[in-house]
């Protein structure tokens, strides 16, 4: 009988120290903040850009882990955080274009020479039989099963109110804390309770389940990041392996100051918009080392992974940042919603103690449907069923070995949309493909291919089409390639009333 007793115990002290030697996983996803938003370059040297934000923590988890140069997502916000749960390029998973609060409501802009693309206007589904979403298997489910205790913090935005993505806890989540149908805030500020306001109908963008800030100085990056560290409590007490989609609200519009951060930036000259935008980047990097510390007065940080993120490339459009339109993510070419580099290229940061080297860099390029396989295999969860087909690789062997190249592999990126009907370069109507060092930028409304050498010419103003008419069509047959065979939504042809060709 003891010796019964011994084995169970034995057995159970197994389980639960194998637990404990999976590695925690965080990803800090930030919403709209540009490759540039930050005072750690991410290119050869730095920028006048790089001199104006002060983000001192992403500089130490950088110090402490790797940083990837040539990091992607997608032009905007739920094809990418969507890719990122079901490890699908947008143009795959068809959720292509932001989705509405409302079910059933397309949130393309009228266009004259288009009608728009059949795509899933209501997001991202992990149960089948919902019209016009995309059904799928997200990954914050199979960790779940794997015993990890899975936490949801800030900007869902993954489907439609009244369908089963825009929950959280339908994705996999055992806790979620303000994340629901809405993809920004209706305010930062606790004073205006982040756009719950008494006696009036809630707004769509009003945050959810922050009521104990309400009426304080709290500002929301702030009380999302104190609901985060209380929520890690539980599992680290029970010693269970956790997941923290850590996805705040911040930098997206409407660009509100944060108090706390405000002075220095207009006494350096910056004009109002620019410096309350600068204010949302260091709120977000304040919320970045106030986890970092946590982790590590809880004796954690040795075994946590902590993975940031970018959702789409910086605001630059008109009149919605300051400045001239365009230039706010330079020396890359435009801004979030465009399919040059401004709007796609991330800053990301990996730490992985005792596996990443600290102060490493990785150029192989990477794009955010890849975190779906990699995080997996952080958790060691193998053989796992998807409804999928996987368009994501795993990049942890990349952690391990930063110098690792494949000139082989092609991205792409398909904006079958119209965003905006201020436009602008590279916005409504595009699509890409990256192969090696080159880069193809097709527009959907003329039929023009545009060619690029990004080692040489990262700001994509030199287009060598002309002078290089095999690589060209070698790309854009490629493209056209990848969008038949995963029957991408494609725009309608107002005259033909026929989807517009693949390239």
């Amino acid at each position: 009988m003891k010796q019964r007793c011994f084995l169970l115990l034995f057995f159970v002290f197994s389980l639960s120290a194998s637990a404990q030697q999976r590695p925690n996983i965080i990803v800090f996803l930030v919403d709209d903040m540009g490759w540039q938003d930050c005072s750690l370059p991410f290119w050869k040297e730095r920028t006048p850009l790089n001199k104006r934000y002060h983000t001192p923590n992403m500089e130490r988890l950088a110090a402490e882990g790797m940083q990837f140069t040539n990091a992607y997502a997608a032009p905007v916000c739920t094809p990418s955080r969507t890719a990122m749960l079901t490890g699908m390029n947008p143009a795959h998973l068809r959720i292509t274009n932001w989705t509405s609060p409302a079910k059933n409501n397309n949130t393309d802009a009228p266009d004259d020479q288009f009608a728009p693309a059949d795509w899933n206007i209501n997001g991202l589904s992990p149960v089948p039989g919902i019209e016009r979403t995309a059904y799928a298997t997200p990954f914050p489910g199979l960790l779940k099963e794997a015993g990890y205790y899975t936490i949801h913090v800030g900007k869902a935005h993954w489907g439609s109110v009244g369908t089963p993505g825009a929950s959280p806890y339908n994705m996999g989540f055992m806790v979620n804390i303000a994340g629901h149908a809405a993809g920004h805030p209706q305010s930062y500020w606790a004073s205006e309770n982040y756009g719950n306001f008494p006696r009036q109908q809630p707004k769509a963008q009003a945050v959810p389940d922050l009521e104990q800030y309400f009426g304080t100085d709290t500002f929301l990056t702030e009380a999302l990041t104190l609901e985060a560290l209380k929520a890690l409590e539980t599992p680290i007490e029970r010693k269970q392996p956790f997941y923290l989609n850590m996805a705040h609200y911040a930098v997206h519009t409407p660009i509100m100051a944060d108090p706390r951060f405000i002075k220095k930036y207009l006494d350096a000259g910056i004009d109002s918009t620019e410096a309350a935008y600068a204010t949302l980047v260091e709120g977000m990097d304040k919320s970045l080392g106030d986890i970092m510390d946590y982790l590590k007065h809880k004796g954690v940080d040795g075994n946590t992974v902590i993975i940031f993120m970018s959702d789409n490339g910086g605001l630059s459009l008109a009149g919605a940042r300051g400045g001239k339109a365009h230039t706010q993510n330079l020396p890359l070419r435009a801004g979030k919603g465009s399919v040059y580099e401004g709007g796609i290229r991330e800053p990301m940061i990996v730490k992985y103690p005792g596996v990443v080297k600290p102060g490493t860099i990785a150029e192989q390029y990477v794009i955010i449907e890849d975190f779906f396989p990699t995080i997996l295999e952080l958790a060691g969860i193998k053989n796992y069923k998807l409804i999928q087909q996987l368009d994501g690789r795993s990049f942890v062997p990349l952690l391990k070995n930063p110098a690792l190249k494949d000139a082989t592999r092609d991205l792409v990126w398909h904006y079958p949309n119209k965003w905006q009907n201020a436009g602008g370069p590279g916005i409504n109507y595009f699509s890409a493909v990256r192969k090696g060092d080159w880069k193809l930028v097709y527009s959907l409304r003329t039929g023009k291919a545009e060619l690029y050498n990004l080692k040489e010419d990262i700001g994509e103003t030199n287009d060598l089409a002309a002078q290089q008419p095999a690589t060209t069509r070698e790309l854009q047959s490629l493209l056209g390639r990848r969008l038949k065979d995963w029957n991408a939504p494609m725009p309608v042809d107002k005259k033909t009333n026929r989807p517009v060709a693949v390239p």
